[in-house]
């Protein structure tokens, strides 16, 4: 999930290659879009009923970094994987994602174990948790454990969008930055058919992530990494004064928005247009000096917090079990329990991602 910014160029002209910055808004709201998966996942567990959870919609995050991969991959590797290679790309895009699936796995290991809340042990041998950590280290989807509703990944289940992502990196690594722009958009337009299908089918656009909904999974990854794709190749940057304000505020707004009578509709048109265009907005806007330091900041974390959070979601699901709290403990306890997992996101990024994955570029050298 590498990011760039670039001055925007106007729409229609040749996309600028002199220059690889970060684009400094997609960084910060990739962050943003983290912190509302993080909500997100602690209400899910206290409201079954989405319609009845203001963050109801966190989920559409994923198809947000999906978009934005596709965009960013597009952006960074188009005019170079030729020369650096297949092998290359691919241990690029191994050391940069695969450290933080590794400790995901591990943390969610000890979760298993020393749950605070759990009434009693793993309900699993020895041999079967090895193989589930060694499925989870290897991102191989193996849902097995029925207590963790088969999840691709019971042991840090957000892996589950990782796992589609290595499979787009692969797919474009092979194929997709051969392909004509104008190849691109007859599959992103059969892919966007396939998630609508898949959406009006299901009452939502919200699986890929267990072992009943696996192939929907393929339907939203195949849809808005091919969308940031053409972005990029369309060169559709859109210059705007919006800021990280206001783009957050857009952001938020399709993350936060209520459940509608054709539910699953919305989501497909938020997925399928929206996201794109904020893509564009984002890529295209104007970054004030003053909102620098919180975009790269929000940007770091996105990943570790991302992969980290849900060991904390396990022992909360127990948690709320046994106590039932009431509307403003939930309140008090998703409060603190972000800021807690951003902070230690923010450790997990200075003291293992950072140095590890410069420690790997150096030794691929």
């Amino acid at each position: 999930m590498q990011t760039a910014t670039v001055e925007a160029p106007a729409i229609g002209a040749a996309p600028l290659r002199t220059a690889r910055q970060h684009f400094e808004i997609l960084d910060g709201l990739r962050g943003i879009a983290a912190i509302v998966v993080v909500i997100f996942h602690f209400l899910e567990i206290v409201y079954t009923d989405y319609s009845k959870n203001f963050a109801g919609h966190g989920f559409l995050a994923v198809d947000f970094f999906f978009c934005l991969s596709g965009f960013v991959i597009a952006y960074a590797y188009d005019d170079r994987i030729e020369k650096m290679g297949l092998g290359k790309f691919l241990k690029a895009r191994l050391i940069r994602l695969h450290p933080l699936v590794i400790l995901g796995s591990v943390l969610g290991l000890l979760a298993l174990f020393f749950d605070p809340f759990a009434t009693a042990a793993p309900a699993y041998s020895a041999g079967k948790i090895a193989l589930i950590f060694l499925m989870s280290v290897l991102v191989i989807p193996f849902p097995v454990m029925a207590d963790r509703f088969f999840n691709l990944f019971g042991l840090n289940a957000p892996a589950w969008s990782l796992f589609w992502e290595y499979v787009a990196n692969i797919v474009y690594g092979f194929i997709l930055w051969k392909l004509d722009k104008r190849i691109l958009l007859v599959m992103a337009v059969i892919a966007a058919a396939w998630l609508t299908y898949v959406g009006h089918k299901a009452g939502n656009v919200m699986g890929g992530w267990g072992k009943d909904n696996f192939r929907d999974g393929a339907a939203r990854i195949s849809f808005s990494f091919l969308a940031g794709m053409l972005v990029y190749r369309y060169n559709f940057i859109i210059k705007n004064k919006l800021g990280f304000t206001g783009l957050t505020v857009l952001l938020v707004a399709a993350l936060l928005m209520p459940w509608f009578k054709l539910n699953w509709l919305a989501e497909v048109l938020v997925v399928v247009l929206y996201f794109p265009l904020l893509i564009a907005l984002g890529a295209g806007s104007t970054l004030r000096s003053r909102m620098e330091g919180i975009c790269n900041f929000s940007g770091k974390i996105s990943y570790p917090l991302y992969m980290t959070h849900y060991m904390v979601m396990w022992a909360f699901a127990n948690y709320n079990q046994q106590n039932k709290p009431d509307t403003g403990t939930v309140a008090w306890i998703v409060s603190c329990g972000v800021i807690v997992l951003i902070a230690f996101a923010y450790v997990v990024m200075v003291w293992f991602d950072t140095p590890v994955r410069k420690y790997l570029s150096e030794k691929s050298k």
